[in-house]
């Protein structure tokens, strides 16, 4: 028996966060994977962490050279939740004992509307 796809209206509708990141040390994917879920665990509890969907798209490293190391992320959570990750990505201020700075610039329903933030 095949299963049967779920039309539009009945799926989990997402939106895509575009953050700004800088950072004292290099991240990888995971790495900023970690420190969300971490960040969102500690300020929401893992029963709200978990209706947040999240889900990291993309990473992009800034190539110009400064003080810091500059990063570009795409960060998909459901839609009614935006307001909590951002309050939580707020609150991020070490990792690994070195000091990070994560602050949203956008907010876009698809992903291809995240290119005007970057």
């Amino acid at each position: 028996m095949k299963l049967k796809v779920l039309p539009k209206s009945q799926r989990k509708h997402n939106h895509y966060l575009v953050l700004d990141i800088l950072s004292d040390e290099e991240l990888t994917k995971n790495d900023f994977t970690s420190i969300v879920w971490e960040a969102c665990v500690r300020f929401q509890g893992e029963n709200n962490t978990a209706n947040f969907n999240l889900w990291t798209i993309e990473l992009i490293e800034n190539d110009e050279i400064s003080f810091f190391n500059e990063y570009k992320a795409i960060l998909r959570c459901q839609r009614d939740f935006e307001d909590e990750v951002r309050s939580s990505l707020a609150l991020v201020n070490n990792f690994k004992r070195k000091q990070i700075s994560i602050s949203c610039i956008g907010i876009s329903g698809t992903i291809k509307g995240c290119s005007k933030f970057i």
